[in-house]
This record gives structure tokens, C-alpha cells and sequence, in this order.
């Protein structure tokens, strides 16, 4: 008996070191990238994702959509939304998001599953916040992010230099 609750906790053990391996960062994204003046009131609202490096988090999905409201708490309500094509249905989940820092820095922390919270770093958006680039804290996690179902060449164009002049592998990128 001994044995075996050695050998469970030895796997257990070795799970945990693989999931925080799979989700360390592998290249940090530089503090002076993060958009700086931040208004989280024009961010709230229905995000489409147009564009996303491969992840593990939305494996099989398309049509995603990001919905963020804010709490009264001061945190924010995120409703993500996609289908999933190898399951033949939609999906939904609901999470947090709450700020590191100061509110007005584009630099939030989300979860899904508390209390495991994943850095969300805005690094460009538009003065109309129509349009933003998103990462992770690494280089491994980025996402183009539009009101619409599309985004304007000249945004993709400048989003694009900003996503390579910070080193990330946009030859990678999926396009929805």
C-alpha cells in the first residue's frame, strides 16, 4: 500500500511539473511594450479573435469570441466564447480579470479556474479601441483582436511590426 501511494503522488507530482513547464514562459514580453495610457471603460464590450499563435488552450476552436464587462468589485467579467469543430459544438467559459497595477497600464492577469491566473498584456490598440494586439507574459501567446469579424490591412500591417520588433514568430500566426 505504501508502494503505490508513493507511486501516485511521484505522477502526481511529475503531472505538475509538466503542466508548469508547458506554461512557463519562454520569453518575457518587456514592461515598456504594454499599452500606457489604458482606458479598461473603452475595452469592455465583444471582441473577435482574427488572428492567434497555436496554443494548447484553444486547440480545435474557431469563432471566438472574448465578452468583458466590468464587475462591481472593480474586476472584470470575461465571457469567451468558441466552437469547437472536432467536439461538433459550441463552448463557453467565464472568467476574471483584474489588473497588475495601475488601472490605467493595459497589463491584466485572468482566470478561468481560480485561482491559476495567466498574464494578458494589451501591447497596441487603436484610439478608437476597435483593434488590439494581446499577449501572454511570453513570446509563445498572441492574439489579434477586432470589434469585427475582420481587421484593416494597415492595422494588420502595424500590428504585425509590433509583434516582430518584440520577437514573436508571426509566420506562426493562425488566421481565422
Amino acid at each position: 500500500m505504501k508502494k503505490e501511494k508513493w507511486m501516485i503522488g511521484a505522477a502526481v507530482g511529475a503531472g505538475i511539473a509538466g503542466v508548469a513547464y508547458a506554461l512557463w514562459p519562454k520569453g518575457k514580453i518587456p514592461k515598456s511594450a504594454i499599452v500606457q495610457p489604458f482606458d479598461k471603460r473603452k475595452y469592455m464590450g465583444m471582441w473577435y479573435e482574427i488572428a492567434r499563435l497555436p496554443n494548447r488552450i484553444e486547440k480545435n476552436l474557431k469563432n471566438l469570441t472574448e465578452e468583458y464587462s466590468l464587475n462591481e468589485d472593480g474586476s472584470i467579467r470575461v465571457i469567451t466564447r468558441a466552437y469547437n469543430f472536432e467536439k461538433n459544438k459550441p463552448v463557453e467559459a467565464e472568467g476574471k480579470a483584474k489588473f497588475k497595477g495601475p488601472e490605467t497600464r493595459g497589463k491584466l492577469e485572468v482566470a478561468y479556474y481560480l485561482p491559476i491566473y495567466l498574464d494578458y498584456n494589451v501591447l497596441d490598440i487603436d484610439e478608437d479601441y476597435h483593434y488590439a494586439l494581446v499577449s501572454g507574459n511570453s513570446l509563445d501567446y498572441l492574439w489579434f483582436l477586432s470589434r469585427e469579424n475582420s481587421i484593416p490591412d494597415d492595422i494588420k500591417t502595424r500590428f504585425l511590426a509590433k509583434a516582430v520588433s518584440l520577437g514573436f514568430n508571426t509566420g506562426e500566426l493562425e488566421w481565422m
